[in-house]
């Protein structure tokens, strides 16, 4: 019996994926949760065939909760999947150690394509993924100015961008101001920018938020 963990904080989406993975692997176990915290828990409560995860949920960054699965379940692969294109987190959710990486607007058909290569063991992307991990690896010229920074830089961005304040921004991720200022100096001269405002329409621009 295949085993699926879903990891969504939508419903509908949860539902949907559900549905897909009964009606094409019939007798299979699937299981649900709605966040990055509760993903942990259910991930080590018994061995999985695949754990699908949406990259933008509750809690915390999903890409260090990878990490940390990684690290608990190294042979379990990961499908992410993201309402981002795939040149704003492929590179990082594969890095990060997710086994594929999947547009949510793409279709069910290659869903399931990316499911049944997971569970052979193999990797997946999107051509357009594929297109922006081989520019990783090489002088991309065109690389944007975001993806100079590190995690938790980038994490940071994000959060100054949804216009969260350094001392909130400290708080949720339990870590002096200093530290968050500091960061927040760091992604500035990466990004050759001079201020918040600036960071959060370029993170509008990029969808980033």
């Amino acid at each position: 019996m295949t085993k699926f963990l879903i990891a969504d904080d939508h419903s509908l989406i949860r539902k949907g994926l559900s549905t897909l993975l009964r009606e094409e692997f019939p007798g299979s176990e699937v299981s649900e949760v709605t966040d990055s915290s509760a993903l942990i828990k259910e991930a080590v409560v018994q061995k999985w065939d695949l754990i699908i995860s949406d990259i933008s949920m509750p809690g915390r960054n999903i890409l260090e909760t990878l990490k940390q699965l990684k690290k608990i379940l190294p042979a379990t692969p990961v499908l992410i999947l993201s309402v981002h294109p795939e040149d704003q987190y492929v590179v990082r959710a594969l890095k990060a150690g997710a086994s594929g990486y999947l547009n949510k607007e793409s279709h069910p058909d290659e869903l399931l394509k990316a499911v049944r290569q997971l569970l052979q063991g193999k990797k997946y992307i999107s051509a357009e993924g594929a297109e922006k991990l081989a520019a990783a690896f090489g002088d991309d010229p065109n690389q944007l100015p975001h993806e100079k920074l590190s995690e938790r830089e980038f994490d940071v961005l994000k959060r100054i961008a949804s216009g969260k304040t350094v001392s909130e921004i400290a708080a949720s991720l339990s870590l002096s101001v200093n530290t968050i200022s500091t960061y927040r100096s760091r992604i500035l001269e990466k990004m050759g920018m001079g201020n918040n405002a600036e960071l959060t329409v370029y993170a509008i621009e990029n969808k980033l938020i």
